[in-house]
């Protein structure tokens, strides 16, 4: 598979013109969404679980792994770089830890078939390790961190990302990292699981992706050009060759570049997936997950307690000047959710535009949004 071409269809320009935003209900997005999906090919059932985390990463506020992946999900079905009907693939089991192959399917809709093995097995053994390579782009890790948590677990994630370089290492001038997400959950009572989701890079591609999509420049210090030099245009990282994402920590950076290796060591490495591969999907995903079984670690009403009373403990701190609250990680996502339900989900007027010209293409009906709605 060669994704040269492909790269540059997904990545569309700064567009042309004042787009305004739009507001939708989660409904409204999810009804298009799988429409899309099912016009290029994918069940109801892999469009339904793919839109469901599109639509939830952008009602937590991360549309950089909402639905404007329609349009690159899309693209890549149509020239056979996705692969609807791919299932899970057993490599290799044992009692505590598996291997599999997505054969390149839709990563969310296999992750749901991953994630229901690791439960099993978490449950049955107290803990559960798995690598899984060849999934297409599995979207936010936290939404998959979180669902464990709110079951019991204590859930670790991490994934590599091949299909195009991304990031420079510490002190390069060149990507050869992908951004390498690490993700941690840990149940939090009847609330909100606390739970960090980071890339080991200072921002998502997906992030420079949407700054192209609606002509934005970036923040210093995200994105160098090809050449090495600091950059806030997004176009200068979509040339050939590319610019760069830096390494998550600016001057002590050698900390996310360092993290960014590691994940492709256990990821590209143990999973058999490789690293900077070229010749797969962009954002093709291989995966570590680990889950333990809390209920075999700790008393759970003890722990509950305990967590309630840490949660306190964090935020009654005493605030810096400007800081209203002190909140813990997961819990601004929780509140965004939360929001989207009563307001809506908005969608930024460039990434619309694509997204429309793209349905009209394909005869697929696109919604009105919430009247009223700011925009």
């Amino acid at each position: 598979m060669d994704h040269k071409n492909s790269e540059k269809s997904v990545h569309a320009q700064a567009t042309d013109g004042d787009y305004p935003a739009k507001t939708f209900t989660a409904e409204e997005l999810t009804v298009f969404g799988v429409a899309l999906l099912t016009s290029a090919g994918a069940s109801a059932e892999e469009a339904q679980a793919v839109t469901d985390e599109l639509v939830a990463a952008d009602a937590a506020g991360h549309p950089s792994h909402g639905i404007m992946r329609l349009i690159q999900y899309v693209n890549f079905i149509e020239i056979d770089l996705i692969r609807p009907g791919a299932r899970l693939k057993i490599v290799s089991e044992s009692a505590g830890v598996d291997v599999f192959d997505g054969q390149f399917g839709l990563g969310q809709f296999l992750m749901r078939e991953f994630l229901d093995v690791a439960y099993r097995k978490a449950r049955e053994h107290g803990s559960y390790t798995a690598f899984a390579r060849h999934f297409n782009h599995i979207g936010r890790l936290g939404s998959y961190a979180q669902d464990a948590a709110r079951n019991g677990f204590l859930a670790m994630m991490m994934v590599n990302v091949n299909g195009a370089s991304r990031v420079a290492p510490y002190g390069a001038a060149e990507p050869r990292l992908g951004t390498n997400p690490i993700c941690i959950a840990m149940p939090n009572g009847d609330d909100w699981p606390v739970m960090v989701d980071t890339a080991t890079c200072v921002t998502a591609e997906g992030k420079v992706r949407i700054a192209m999509q609606n002509g934005m420049p970036l923040p210093d210090g995200q994105i160098i050009d090809k050449d090495g030099n600091p950059t806030n245009d997004p176009a200068e990282f979509y040339t050939e060759p590319s610019g760069a994402i830096l390494p998550m920590g600016g001057p002590v950076g050698y900390k996310g570049s360092g993290l960014a290796i590691m994940v492709e060591m256990m990821c590209g490495i143990l999973s058999g997936a490789g690293f900077g591969r070229h010749d797969v999907a962009v954002g093709t995903n291989a995966v570590w997950l680990n889950l333990v079984d809390l209920g075999q670690v700790i008393d759970t009403k003890h722990y509950a307690a305990e967590t309630k009373r840490f949660v306190e403990y964090i935020k009654q701190s005493r605030p810096m000047p400007g800081i209203d609250e002190i909140m813990l990680p997961g819990e601004v996502e929780h509140r965004r959710a939360e929001s989207a339900k009563l307001n809506g989900i908005p969608v930024l007027g460039g990434t619309w535009h694509q997204l429309s010209t793209l349905a009209a293409e394909r005869g697929v009906e696109t919604p009105a949004g919430i009247t009223g709605a700011p925009e």
